[in-house]
Order: C-alpha cells, then structure tokens, then sequence
C-alpha cells in the first residue's frame, strides 16, 4: 500500500468522520449550515451518518482494501452533493473551493487506490 493512500485515507477518514458526527449530534453550527442550505433535518442526520461511515470505511480500509475504494467512491458522490447544494443557495466560491478540494482529494484516493 503506498504512503499516499495512507496519508489521504486516514486524512479524510478523520475528516469525515468529524464532520459527519457533528451533523448526527445536531451541533448549533451544523444546523445553521443545514439551514442555510435549505435541507431536512432527517436528510441532514442521513447525509452525516453518511459521512462518518464513509470516514470510517476509508480507515477500515486499510486493512479490507475493497471496503476503502467503495468508501473513497461514496464520499466522492457525497462531495458532488455538497457542491451542488452550496451553488444551488449561492455560496461564495471560496466555500465552494473547500468542498471542491475535499472532492479532488477523495478522487484522487480513489484512483491511487484503484490503480494499486
């Protein structure tokens, strides 16, 4: 396993996993997120749950291959999701910008992984 699959799987593992916690646990600042794009509570605990299972997967990963290029594969369909929705109430491009490089990282996990 190479040391770039490694540094990004355990990079945005921790990340998702964070990430999507603070959705489940409904944190104040989450929820004005979640407001702010105009999205169910239910469709936002999902989306978190989402998350810090795919963070999880990626982690997991490491040891069950298979379990980490899936994951990798789902937080990219997530990450299309969260741009979208972020262009869709107007946000900055410098917000899209964060959510676009967390996207190009988990794209790139899944090719490093898929050509390993």
């Amino acid at each position: 396993m190479s040391v770039a699959v490694v540094v990004l799987s355990i990079l945005l593992g921790l990340l998702f996993v964070g990430t999507g916690g603070i959705k489940v646990l409904g944190l104040p600042q989450s929820l004005a997120i979640r407001d702010h794009l105009g999205l169910r509570p239910g469709l936002w605990r999902l989306i978190g749950v989402c998350e810090s299972a795919g963070g999880a997967g990626l982690l997991v990963g490491l040891a069950v291959p298979l379990l980490g290029v899936a994951a990798s594969i789902g937080l990219v369909v997530l990450m299309v999701g969260a741009i979208v929705s972020r262009i869709r109430v107007s946000d900055s491009a410098a917000t899209i910008s964060v959510d676009v490089l967390v996207l190009a990282l988990a794209g790139a996990l899944v090719v490093v992984r898929a050509s390993a």
